[in-house]
């Protein structure tokens, strides 16, 4: 089956390469494509993060604050020609066990900042792709997504800068976005050992999408 799929995949990028009138019914058939490809959020290999830059009593210099969770599921559906379809495509990140290196920084951003019993996902709906001409290689590729990302029940549009290339028939890379606490109407934490926080939240997605099998 991932045969099959490579497959396919190779098939596309042959036919998009093909001049405009060689793209008939019959090099469609040939290559057997398929209206779309979805691609899901693999198994292994994806991490979510948020990066914001604060101020601790204890030390002289700033630092970044680091929250790590891996429960991700989700994906993300495109046409041959590379146009995303936002009607089944999305990323959504569990913020359960969203987790940093202080466990009352964690207890203020899960009860006051996120309140994630009332919001307990961050969903990211991918609308397009900006400055991708193919779907990438074994070398790495940069360009752009443009989504609307919800946070805290608000939802905002987003640019994310991703990196990414080709591992079989996976996709793997990064993606990085980043806004201000306004911009979600979040509370900025106020603890003890903080003497300031930035306004700037980064979020920053490590990912692995594998094509979905038939039927999924």
């Amino acid at each position: 089956m991932r045969g099959k799929m490579i497959a396919i995949a190779l098939g596309i990028l042959s036919w998009a390469a093909l001049p405009a009138r060689a793209q008939s019914k019959s090099v469609r058939k040939a290559y057997a494509m398929p209206a779309s490809l979805h691609f899901v959020v693999a198994p292994t290999g994806n991490e979510a993060r948020y990066r914001v830059r604060e101020q601790l009593i204890s030390f002289d210099l700033p630092n970044d604050a680091v929250g790590v969770t891996h429960a991700i599921t989700g994906g993300v559906t495109v046409t041959p020609t590379g146009t995303i379809i936002g009607d089944s495509s999305r990323i959504i990140v569990n913020l359960t066990n969203l987790k940093s290196d202080k466990d009352r920084r964690d207890k203020f951003i899960k009860g006051r900042t996120l309140d994630i019993n009332k919001f307990p996902t961050v969903t990211l709906v991918p609308k397009s792709f900006v400055g991708l001409t193919a779907k990438p290689g074994a070398a790495p590729s940069a360009f752009s997504v443009v989504g609307d990302l919800t946070v805290h029940g608000v939802t905002h549009p987003t640019t994310w800068t991703v990196t990414a290339h080709s591992d079989g028939a996976d996709v793997v890379g990064s993606a990085a976005t980043a806004f201000t606490f306004a911009d979600f109407a979040l509370d900025q934490p106020r603890l003890p050992f903080l003497l300031s926080v930035a306004d700037t939240i980064k979020l920053e997605y490590d990912f692995r999408f594998t094509p979905a099998m038939p039927g999924l």
